[in-house]
C-alpha cells in the first residue's frame, strides 16, 4: 500500500488545502487524524470555493472520507459544515463520510471555558480560536471526555454529563462565569445523537480493509509542526500532536503505514496569534507579503503575521516530523522583490543556534541570521513546469532544499490546483 501523510512544516496555514485536494484525486481514502474545527482548508474546485474545518478534503472529490479518533469533534459544527457543503452540491452521506466512534466531543462548555481562560489571561493570552479545542483534549486526557459512542448509551451519557459538569462548574464558579446546566447539556446531546450516530464507525476497521486491498490512503494533518504540543513553540501551540507520528495513533493504523510524509511549507513564513516569530517583518515587507498572499485565517479571518522563510525552523520540522519531501507553496508571492532573505541560524547574547531552542524566553529573544538572495522580476504565477521559472527562483528553491535537508517534491505557484509542478509523486513509492 502506498500511503501519504501530509503535515504542516511551519505554524500552519501553509496551503495544505490545495495540496491535499491535489493529492486526494489520486487517493482512495482521505483521513483527518488530529485537531478540531479550529483548523481550516480552503479548496478551489472549478468555480466553487469550499472552506472546510472538520471535513476531510476528500469530500470535494467524492472519496471515502474519515474523521479519525485523534480529532476532537464539535457535533454541531460538523453537522453545520455538512449542510453547508451539501448546499454547494457535495453529496455527504454515512456511506461517504465516517467518523470514529471513539472520538471525543467538543461541547458548548468547552468553548465557554476556553474563552473565559483567554479573557482572564489578558495580555498573556495564547491566542486560541476560542472554539474549545484545548479543554476538550484536556478532558480526553483526564478520562472524563464524552465520546461519540456514548451518545448510543443513554445511561452512560447521563452519568458522564453529570460528572463532567460538576468538574467544570467549580472552575467557572471561581471565575465568576455562568455555570453549565447538566440537564440542558444532556438534552442537547440526546437531540443531536440520532443525527450524528449514523456517521459513527470503528474507522480503524475500514482502514485495515483498505490496507488489505492495497488502497491509497491520504492522511491529512491540521495546523503545523511548530504548533505541536510537544515540539512547537510551547505554550503558544495547539492542544494536539501535529507531527506525522500522530497519523498512526490518530487514525488507528500501524506506524509503518503512514507512508510518504509530505511537509507543506510556504516560500516565506506566517503565523496567527501570539508567540515567538524570529523572522517576522513588521514593516513594508511584511505588509506586502500579507497583501499578496491574502494572509487571513480560513476559520477565524484573523490577519496573519508575515516574515522571511525560516530554514532553521523548517529543518527542525523535517527532523521531528519524519518529512520525506516538501511541497513549497506561494512562490509567486515573492515575485517582484529585489532582495529575498532566508534565516539560516539564530543568535542571542553572543551565542549562535542551529535549532529553535525550547525555552519560552530564549525563543522570544533569538535574532535571525540571514542569507540574502537576488529576487526575480518575472512572474512565477501559474507556472506548471520547472523550465517556466526564472533562474533566480530556481536558485532560491535549490538553496532552501540544502538548508532544510529535504527535497522539494511539489511546487505550488497559485491557488489553482493545476498550477502545481511535480518533481516527485508521493504516491509513486
Amino acid at each position: 500500500m502506498s500511503n501519504v501523510t501530509v503535515i504542516g512544516a511551519q505554524w500552519g496555514d501553509e496551503g495544505k488545502g490545495k495540496i491535499v485536494d491535489w493529492l486526494s484525486e489520486r487517493a482512495d481514502v482521505v483521513v483527518r487524524f488530529q485537531g478540531g474545527h479550529n483548523a481550516g482548508h480552503t479548496i478551489v474546485c472549478g468555480n466553487q470555493t469550499y472552506k472546510l474545518s472538520l471535513l476531510p478534503s476528500g469530500v470535494v472529490r467524492g472519496k471515502l472520507s474519515i474523521i479519525g479518533n485523534g480529532v476532537v469533534v464539535d457535533p454541531w459544527a460538523l453537522l453545520r459544515e455538512i449542510e453547508t457543503v451539501r448546499a454547494q452540491g457535495l453529496n455527504i452521506t454515512p456511506d461517504t463520510l465516517k467518523v470514529a466512534d471513539n472520538a471525543a466531543l467538543i461541547l458548548p462548555l468547552h468553548q465557554r471555558i476556553d474563552q473565559a481562560r483567554e479573557e482572564a489571561k489578558g495580555a498573556r493570552k495564547i491566542g486560541t480560536t476560542g472554539r474549545g479545542i484545548g479543554p476538550a483534549y484536556e478532558d480526553k486526557v483526564g478520562r472524563r471526555a464524552i465520546r461519540i459512542c456514548d451518545l448510543a448509551e443513554p445511561e452512560t451519557l447521563a452519568e458522564k454529563v453529570d460528572d463532567l459538569v460538576a468538574h467544570h462548574n467549580a472552575f467557572l464558579r471561581g471565575l465568576g462565569v455562568e455555570e453549565v446546566d447538566a440537564a440542558e447539556l444532556l438534552a442537547a446531546l440526546k437531540e443531536i445523537a440520532p443525527k450524528l450516530l449514523p456517521y459513527a464507525h470503528s474507522v480503524w476497521r475500514h482502514l485495515e480493509e483498505a490496507r488489505k486491498q492495497s488502497k491509497r490512503v491520504l492522511l491529512e494533518g491540521a495546523q503545523g509542526t511548530m504548533l505541536d504540543i510537544d515540539h512547537g513553540t510551547y505554550p503558544y501551540v495547539t492542544s494536539s500532536n501535529t507531527v506525522a507520528g500522530q497519523a498512526s495513533s490518530g487514525a488507528g493504523i500501524g506506524p509503518s503505514h503512514v507512508g510518504y510524509v509530505l511537509g507543506i511549507t510556504k516560500a516565506y513564513t506566517t503565523r496567527v496569534g501570539s508567540g515567538p516569530f524570529p523572522t517576522e517583518q513588521e514593516n513594508e515587507i511584511g505588509q506586502r507579503l500579507g497583501e499578496r498572499g491574502r494572509e487571513f485565517g480560513t476559520v477565524t479571518g484573523r490577519k496573519r503575521r508575515c516574515g522571511w522563510f525560516d530554514a532553521v525552523m523548517v529543518r527542525q520540522a523535517v527532523k521531528v516530523g519524519g518529512i520525506d519531501g516538501i511541497a513549497l507553496t506561494k512562490l509567486d508571492v515573492l515575485d517582484g522583490l529585489d532582495e529575498i532573505k532566508v534565516c539560516v541560524g539564530y543568535r542571542h547574547d553572543g551565542k549562535e543556534y542551529d535549532h529553535f531552542p525550547a525555552g519560552k524566553e530564549l525563543q522570544a529573544k533569538v535574532e535571525p541570521i540571514y542569507e540574502s538572495f537576488e529576487g526575480w522580476q518575472e512572474s512565477t504565477q501559474g507556472a506548471r513546469s520547472y523550465k517556466e521559472l526564472p533562474a533566480t527562483a530556481i536558485k532560491y528553491i535549490r538553496r532552501i532544499e540544502e538548508l532544510i535537508e529535504a527535497p522539494v517534491a511539489l511546487l505550488s505557484t497559485s491557488p489553482d490546483r493545476d498550477d502545481t509542478i511535480l518533481m516527485k509523486d508521493p504516491f509513486a513509492d
